[in-house]
């Protein structure tokens, strides 16, 4: 398996870039992936490069990818009124992934990526074949009324979360009241005793997670 660096896809300026990682497996299997990052983070993200080597290695295209925002910014969250733009960036993404030949392809973010993964998912139900949403942030910590469910039954593809028993964004069993809005077939892998990291920062990185998302990701969509 190798990861290339790519800057982009088109020449447009006016069209949010693709930029980020590419994971080409040894012996393709004609699925596809696009994984992108939470606010704080990029496509350089420890947990998204161990999650895009689990799945190259069964034969996953992987492209792990920077949201416009970041794009725009080294540093920082994303600002007020940039939700639009880094939606239609990760479109472009999986745009691009289908124009390498893929089979079916999955999208997946962590936190604010996987936010707006989904809500590009309700807004367009056929664009992926399904979502890995990692540590949804349900609502903000310490603010529980502030939910972030309204798009949740547009969804039209197979969802699978993956959460912290730990994480301030939304608990075990606010997630699981929110599973139920979505019409489609859904399931939450619990992470235990860990926050909104998944346990994955640093080195305390729980170096098992990326083969249990996986394993869980091959028997939910298969």
């Amino acid at each position: 398996m190798t990861d290339v660096e790519i800057q982009s896809f088109s020449d447009d300026a006016m069209v949010p870039q693709v930029r980020g990682f590419i994971h080409r497996p040894e012996k393709i299997n004609g699925q596809g992936l696009v994984l992108t990052h939470g606010a704080g983070g990029n496509a350089k993200s420890s947990l998204l490069v161990a999650l895009a080597g689990s799945f190259a290695d069964i034969g996953f295209t992987v492209l792990r990818c920077d949201l416009p925002f970041r794009q725009n910014r080294p540093f920082g969250p994303p600002r007020p009124g940039n939700a639009e733009t880094d939606r239609e960036g990760l479109r472009n993404a999986v745009l691009a992934m289908r124009r390498l030949g893929p089979g079916r392809t999955f999208l997946g973010g962590q936190s604010y990526g996987g936010r707006q993964a989904s809500m590009l998912c309700a807004e367009q139900p056929d664009l992926v074949a399904g979502l890995l949403l990692l540590s949804y942030p349900l609502h903000p910590p310490g603010k529980a009324v502030q939910l972030r469910v309204q798009h949740l039954p547009k969804l039209r593809v197979p969802v699978l979360f993956v959460q912290g028993t730990r994480d301030p964004f939304g608990s075990v069993e606010e997630m699981e009241s929110a599973l139920k809005l979505i019409p489609q077939k859904t399931k939450l892998m619990t992470v235990d005793g860990v926050g909104h990291d998944l346990g994955f920062k640093g080195k305390s990185a729980r170096s098992s997670l990326p083969g249990e998302v996986l394993s869980a990701f091959q028997t939910f969509f298969d």
